[in-house]
Order: C-alpha cells, then structure tokens, then sequence
C-alpha cells in the first residue's frame, strides 16, 4: 500500500515517500489506520453508553466515563514515551501498542456488558504507549533536527493523521450507529490491525 505512494530520488536512485525517507510512509500508514480504529470509537462511544440499546446509562455517568477515557489517553502518553525510551525502544512499543489497541476493540466488539471497561482500558493504555513513540520514530528518520525536510516530514506525517480521523465518524460512527454497535467496534479493531500490519511489513525501511 505504501509503495504506490513512493518515488525514486533523482539524485540517490532510492525510493523516497513524497521526497522523505521511504520510513515516513509506512508510519504515514500505521498512524493514519491507528487515528482512524480511535476516532472511529471515539464517536460511537457516548452515544453507544447512553443508547437504549447500548448500555443505557444515565448523561451524566456517560460524560464522566467518557472524559475519563480521553483523559488517560493523553495522560498515558507520558509513561508511554518514557517506557519505549528507556525500555523496549520506540519500535518494538509501537508494535506490541498497536496489538494492544486492536485487542482492545476486539474486546468492545463482544456483546458482553463485563468486557467494555476492559476494552477502554487496553485501548488507553495501547494509545498511551503508541503516540508519543511513533512520533519519535518520525523524527528519527532524519539526520537530526537541522535537516531541512525534518518539519515537512512531521506536516505530511500530521496529514496521515487528519486523513484517519475524518474518515473515521462517516465510516465507523455511521455504521456502529445505524447497522450494530459492535459492528462498529469490530471496523475499528480492523482499522487497527491494517495499520499494525502496515507496520510489520515496512518496518524494514525504519531506522
């Protein structure tokens, strides 16, 4: 998928992605499928809580349980980054972080009342340690902060990004809502697991 998007380099003969390193597409891809499983959930999730054939909940418990999810989400960012600093290195927590989101939309997918916190937790802590490590690995692609396609790098990566989440609520949000809830879930693991497979596949072009 992320080749077609590449070119030759004039000057090298290697293939780059829109003049970048070949690297900036597959995490182009991954965080563009990663953006769209979130926001794809994200819109289907307060309206699934207080939906009589959701989980029927009162507003107000739903807007706690929903601002406590965003909120460790970013939150989670935090901890997330540091650990694939000092731990298992960006690479390796983007890819077990992408297996833990889409496990976690799996698990809302199941028509079962028990699992859906559990989903919200993995799906938290997977996006925690996803977010700030894949964006570091963008900036590893180039020879440091002074290399002149550093900035445009992160902009076209950031179009990655608005891509997935404008598709998501027309996709996701329209189906989970007029077809089946856990139909829409269950697109989002699938999002998710494009993505991870994206970057398995192109993780050879990374740094």
């Amino acid at each position: 998928m992320a080749s077609s998007l590449t070119k030759e380099s004039p000057s090298s003969g290697e293939k780059t992605f829109f003049g970048h390193p070949r690297g900036l597409a597959t995490l182009f891809m991954t965080e563009m499928w990663e953006r769209f499983s979130y926001y794809g959930m994200r819109a289907l999730l307060p309206l699934y809580l207080i939906a009589p054939n959701g989980l029927h909940m009162n507003p107000a418990t739903a807007t706690a349980i929903y601002s406590v999810y965003l909120s460790l989400v970013y939150l989670l960012a935090m901890p997330g980054g540091w650990f694939g600093d000092r731990v298992w290195g960006p690479r390796k927590t983007v890819a077990i972080a992408g297996a833990v989101i889409m496990i976690g939309h799996l698990t809302l997918a199941l028509p079962s009342e028990g699992t859906f916190f559990a989903g919200l937790g993995l799906v938290a802590i997977g996006s925690g340690l996803l977010k700030s490590n894949i964006s570091t690995m963008v900036g590893h692609l180039y020879d440091g902060p002074d290399d002149p396609r550093r900035d445009g790098g992160f902009t076209v990566f950031y179009m990655g990004i608005n891509l997935g989440a404008f598709a998501a609520p027309l996709i996701i949000g329209t189906i989970g809502e007029n077809v089946n809830w856990h139909l829409g879930f269950a697109l989002a693991a699938l999002g998710m697991a494009l993505g991870l497979a994206q970057f398995l596949i192109g993780r050879r072009h990374l740094d």
